[in-house]
């Protein structure tokens, strides 16, 4: 299984949301956060700014789904311009449905 985390621009937030659903991923979780990259803010006129709103998605897949989801990610998150975020692909060990005691590909 992975856990993917997705840094995505608030306003691509919606689109990256429904094509997912679309697709058959309709299970995520959704966190507004700030943060900056390698760019390290923004400067416009004479204000500076550091840190940038942002929306995080978590998402615990099928290892074989998951480039199908990073893929769903950037084709509808991708703007072409700095700050469209970044994708975070890491291995899970196990998944446990509290309510059921279902574990691993069960669980999700």
């Amino acid at each position: 299984m992975k856990m993917i985390i997705a840094i995505v621009r608030p306003d691509r937030l919606k689109d990256v949301e429904d094509s997912l659903k679309a697709a058959g991923f309709p299970s995520l979780t959704e966190i507004g956060v700030r943060g900056r990259g390698k760019q390290r803010g923004i400067t416009i006129g004479e204000m500076k700014y550091d840190k940038l709103p942002k929306e995080m998605l978590l998402m615990v897949c099928r290892d074989e789904d998951a480039e199908e989801i990073i893929s769903i990610i950037m084709k509808t998150g991708r703007t072409g311009n700095i700050g469209d975020g970044k994708i975070f692909v890491l291995n899970v060990e196990d998944v446990v449905t509290i309510r059921t005691g279902q574990r691993g590909n069960d669980a999700l």
